[in-house]
C-alpha cells in the first residue's frame, strides 16, 4: 500500500476536505471509515472514524500517523475517496492488490472542511439549506431548519444518500444514466435520490418510479413538475411486468412486498444494473415452505418461524446476487416507518459469477425444502 500511503502523504493538509473507505472485503469488522481535519490546540489533526454494524471508533491523529494507519487499512478495503479543495481522487483495489488511481480536477468552488472538532454530525443534506421536497413532505421549513418531530425522517433520508454516496465510482458521469424505482410509493427516497446525483452531484440521470397506486404517482408527478425536474417520470405499473428499457445502470427497490423483491432483483439482474439497492419487506414466502424438521423446536414458535424465515430470505437473495456476478453487502437501513431497522441489500456488478455461492444456495434450499421465487426465475434448478 506504498503508492496510497504517498498519495495520503501528498494531500492530508489543510486543503483536504474528507474521505471515504468503503467496499469492505469481509462482512465483518470495520465496514467503512471517514476521514476529516481538525483543528486542535497543537496544531491540524485528522479525525479517522470507523464503522462497525453497530458501533463507531474515533481516533485523531498527526498528518503521518493518519496516511499511514488509512494506508494500512485499505487492505481490507476496495475502495476510497478522497477529497481536496482542488481535486479528487479515486483509489480501487482488485482482488490481486493491484493500485489504480483515478483523479479528477474539482469544478467550481469548494467549501472548505469544518474544522471543528466537536461539530455536529454532517449530513449530506445540510440544515440550513432548503430543499424544496423536504419542505413539502413537512420535513424542513422554508428557511432550511429541519422540524423536531420529523428529524428521523431527515436522517432516514441521509442514510439513504450515503448508500448512494459509496458506489458513486461505480456510476459513469460521461453519459445518461438509466435509474429505476420499483415500488417507489410516495417517494420522497426517490426525491432525495434525483435531488442528490442531478443537482448536487451533476450526474445526467434519467429516473423511472414505478407503483401500483394511481393517485400516489399522480401526485408524484405533479411535485416532479413543480420542482422543474424533467427527467423524473412516475409511472403506473408492475414491477413484474415492466419493459420499458433494455438496460439500466441502477435499480432500487425500496419495501416491494414479499415475492415483488424477487422480481425486481430478477428484473435488475437481466438489465445488466451496475448497482442495485434493496430493502425487502414482508417476506412470507419461505414462511410456508421450510419443512425442514431439524429446525422444529424453532418452528413450533410463529414469531421465531416469521423472522427465520425472513432472515433466511434476504440471505439467499444476497448468496444468489453474488452468483449472478455482484459483490453483495447485507447493511442495516434505519427505517422509522416500517421497523426500526431494516436490511438493505447493496449489489455491485462485478461480471463474475461465484459459482460456490450457487452451490451453497442449493444446499441450503434442499436443506430447508424451500424453493424461493427468485431462484426459480434466474434459472436455479435446484434437483
Amino acid at each position: 500500500m506504498e503508492t496510497i500511503q504517498q498519495l495520503l502523504n501528498e494531500i492530508l493538509d489543510i486543503d483536504f476536505i474528507q474521505g471515504i473507505i468503503s467496499n469492505p472485503r469481509t462482512k465483518d469488522g470495520i465496514l467503512k471509515m471517514k476521514v476529516r481535519p481538525v483543528e486542535m490546540k497543537d496544531g491540524l489533526y485528522f479525525q479517522c472514524e470507523s464503522f462497525t454494524k453497530t458501533q463507531a471508533f474515533h481516533e485523531n491523529l498527526k498528518a503521518e500517523e493518519a496516511a499511514e494507519r488509512l494506508a494500512n487499512s485499505m487492505s481490507e478495503f476496495r475502495q476510497m475517496q478522497l477529497s481536496t479543495k482542488t481535486m479528487n481522487y479515486t483509489v480501487l483495489i482488485s482482488k490481486k492488490g493491484k493500485v489504480t488511481i483515478q483523479k479528477k480536477r474539482q469544478q467550481g468552488e469548494v467549501r472548505a472542511a469544518e474544522l471543528s472538532h466537536n461539530r455536529s454530525k454532517r449530513y449530506i443534506l445540510q440544515e440550513g439549506i432548503a430543499v424544496p421536497f423536504l419542505q413539502d413532505l413537512g420535513v424542513m421549513t422554508a428557511e432550511g431548519k429541519i422540524v423536531k418531530s420529523r428529524f428521523d425522517k431527515f436522517r432516514q433520508i441521509n442514510r439513504f444518500l450515503e448508500f448512494i454516496e459509496d458506489i458513486l465510482p461505480q456510476l459513469d458521469k460521461g453519459r445518461e444514466l438509466t435509474i429505476l424505482d420499483f415500488g417507489c410509493g410516495k417517494s420522497y427516497l426517490t426525491f432525495a435520490m434525483y435531488y442528490y446525483l442531478h443537482e448536487l452531484k451533476k450526474y445526467d440521470i434519467r429516473v423511472v418510479g414505478l407503483d401500483l397506486k394511481k393517485d400516489v404517482i399522480e401526485h408524484c408527478s405533479r411535485l416532479a413538475e413543480k420542482y422543474g425536474y424533467e427527467k423524473l417520470t412516475f409511472l403506473v405499473g408492475d414491477i413484474a411486468d415492466y419493459e420499458g428499457v433494455q438496460e439500466v445502470d441502477m435499480v432500487v427497490t425500496l419495501h416491494a412486498c414479499d415475492t415483488a423483491t424477487d422480481y425486481a432483483l430478477a428484473k435488475a439482474i437481466g438489465w445488466n444494473a451496475k448497482v442495485i439497492l434493496s430493502v425487502p419487506c414482508c417476506q412470507h414466502e419461505l414462511n410456508g415452505q421450510i419443512q425442514a424438521k431439524e429446525l422444529a423446536p424453532i418452528m413450533d414458535y410463529g414469531l421465531l418461524k416469521e423472522r427465520f424465515a425472513a432472515l433466511v430470505t434476504d440471505g439467499l437473495r444476497a448468496k444468489y446476487l453474488e452468483a449472478s456476478g455482484y459483490d453483495t453487502q447485507v447493511l442495516e437501513f434505519i427505517d422509522m416507518e416500517h421497523t426500526p431497522k431494516n436490511i438493505l441489500l447493496r449489489a455491485v456488478k462485478t461480471g463474475k459469477a461465484d459459482q460456490e455461492a450457487g452451490e451453497a444456495v442449493k444446499q441450503c434450499e434442499a436443506f430447508l425444502g424451500a424453493d424461493p421465487t427468485l431462484g426459480k426465475l434466474l434459472g436455479f434448478d435446484r434437483e
